[in-house]
């Protein structure tokens, strides 16, 4: 019988095998709403620690940390933390999720993102995200706020063809007028009079502008 030995060298564990934090080199953190998950290996490649943490204890957590490499997947929140982590000194880097996927090794879970995270960040021919500031950030938030009342100026004025009426103007079919709409053409009294107009003209004096509907005649079953 020829005995085989196996090296123990491979794949790391996924285990909490190490609590000396003087070691750590790079840092995968999870983010979350309240509970962040943290990967942390050594320059060999070695599992520190793997822990959660409240969002309350990651700045202390840290702080404690030498200077380190820390990834994290780019999204609104992963801006604030890479300034707040930057403070102690650590070199914080932003990936795309898209990219840090190809790197999950089981199933999706916390753990597994946070060592996936770890493990991209160390790849040279990976594309990271620059972190943006404040300023930054306010500046794009009013770019989408205008996005939105621009889209919701346009809307009232452009229902589809099912939501009105026959008989009745796009205008006076609306049920409500939104307010970053254009203001109706003419005077206070002159746009009630328009709201109020429908009611007393005769039969098909609104259809200028409505095509009408042909109907093809219903063929008999034999």
């Amino acid at each position: 019988m020829v005995a085989v030995e196996h090296s123990s060298q491979g794949a790391p564990s996924m285990e909490n095998n190490n609590t000396d934090l003087a070691t750590v080199a790079t840092i995968g953190l999870g983010l979350a709403k309240h509970v962040f998950q943290v990967h942390a290996i050594d320059a060999t490649g070695q599992i520190i620690t793997t822990r959660a943490l409240r969002r309350k204890d990651v700045p202390a957590f840290f702080e404690r940390l030498p200077s380190c490499l820390v990834g994290m997947e780019a999204c609104g929140s992963a801006h604030h933390w890479a300034r707040q982590l930057t403070k102690p000194g650590h070199d914080v880097r932003l990936m795309r999720p898209s990219h840090v996927k190809a790197y999950v090794r089981r199933q999706k879970n916390d753990a597994a993102d946070a060592a996936a995270i770890c493990e991209a960040v160390t790849r040279p021919c990976m594309r990271f995200v620059p972190a943006r500031s404040v300023q930054n950030q306010a500046a794009l938030m009013y770019h989408k706020v205008r996005e939105l009342l621009v889209a919701q100026r346009r809307l009232p004025w452009h229902p589809p063809s099912h939501f009105r009426p026959r008989g009745r103007s796009c205008r006076s079919s609306l049920p409500w007028r939104s307010p970053f709409a254009s203001p109706i053409h003419g005077t206070s009294a002159g746009a009630a009079e328009e709201r109020a107009a429908p009611a007393t003209r005769p039969a098909g004096a609104g259809q200028g502008h409505v095509r009408p509907v042909r109907r093809r005649p219903r063929r008999a079953r034999p």
